[in-house]
């Protein structure tokens, strides 16, 4: 029995450092995003999907690609527009003249990977069958339902800048996203880094040279890793830390009268679910095999950001979702 305990602990404790170097070698493809591709890892390792919010040329769809290369699996992007049909992206039934039935073709939304590039140019219809698939792992075709692979993820983008032609997401299909991560631009170094790393590639390719390639992560050892994440201790304070974030968003009066009327509704419990999940990914990425108070307040800007709704009296003072949030963590006590 021992023998077998040990066996599984190094088992696991190897996929740990796996892991751990696909992040790393994540922060090489990709530079001054360190906060984006950890959340991206920690989404997979989550069973989530992600809203990536920023202007063009921060490197959102540069990073889906490093990571779909470091995954076996497949990969499709579609391009959201205005004039996106469901059938475009679940896909359709096609009449076979030889054997005069119709027969199913599979659309983008069957991969186990989905980049949804400018998500919020489709129309109402295209996100209702996007909901179905995130929330369901399936899509409904001419009254018939055809389900999606056990690992699938969608990986959405928004520009926040362009707001002509777009469609603001439904609540619902927003709760859906386990983390809405902000993309911002990098700082001086960091600009730097990324014109070497252009350059360096630029040369290599000129040369026919070969990136080193790290080990891909299969789809057994990511659903193994998915259960070793859900082992990762929290202790019971820290639990209920989490708890009252999640419920001090729903009632903010409580933690200071100027904050009375500052939101017209909090998040729901699947942002507790989240934040609990994502917090142990956080702690297993680092190496850890237990959850602190600053893996909770690290993520929980990303969780509950686009589960929260503003009052006109916040926007009236010019306050943001994320500083409410930065306002509670502040408020709610730490253990």
């Amino acid at each position: 029995m021992t023998a077998d305990v040990n066996a599984t602990s190094l088992h696991s404790n190897a996929l740990q450092e796996k892991c751990i170097t696909l992040l790393s070698a994540l922060k090489t493809k990709v530079v001054g995003q360190d906060e984006l591709i950890e959340y991206l890892l920690i989404a997979l390792l989550t069973d989530g999907h992600v809203l990536l919010e920023g202007p063009p040329g921060l490197a959102k769809t540069r990073t889906v690609h490093a990571l779909s290369d470091l995954l076996e699996g497949h990969f499709h992007r579609a391009q959201f527009t205005p004039d996106l049909l469901p059938s475009d992206i679940t896909g359709t039934e096609i009449y076979n003249t030889q054997q005069s039935e119709f027969t199913f073709r599979p659309g983008p939304l069957f991969c186990n990977l989905l980049l949804a590039d400018e998500i919020n140019r489709a129309p109402a219809k295209v996100q209702s069958a996007l909901l179905e698939a995130m929330a369901e792992r399936q899509v409904t075709v001419a009254g018939k339902t055809y389900p999606l692979p056990r690992f699938f993820m969608v990986m959405a983008t928004q520009n926040p800048l362009e707001q002509e032609g777009t469609y603001p997401l439904p609540e619902a299909q927003l709760d859906r996203f386990l983390l809405h991560i902000r993309v911002d631009y990098p700082d001086h170094e960091q600009e730097k880094a990324i014109l070497r790393l252009v350059r360096s590639e630029h040369s290599a390719s000129l040369a026919g040279e070969e990136q080193s390639q790290v080990t891909a992560l299969s789809e057994d050892e990511l659903f193994q890793a998915r259960s070793a994440i859900m082992n990762t201790y929290m202790a019971p304070n820290l639990e209920d830390y989490l708890i009252a974030l999640v419920m001090a968003t729903r009632q903010p009066e409580i933690y200071g009268d100027d904050l009375k009327g500052s939101l017209v509704f909090g998040a729901s419990p699947r942002a507790t679910i989240a934040l609990d999940r994502t917090v142990r990914a956080k702690a297993w990425l680092a190496g850890r095999d237990f959850v602190t108070p600053d893996d909770i307040q690290e993520i929980a800007p990303s969780v509950l950001r686009h589960r929260i709704g503003l009052s006109y009296i916040s926007e009236a003072k010019g306050l943001s979702k994320d500083d409410l949030i930065t306002e509670l963590l502040k408020r709610v006590a730490v253990p």
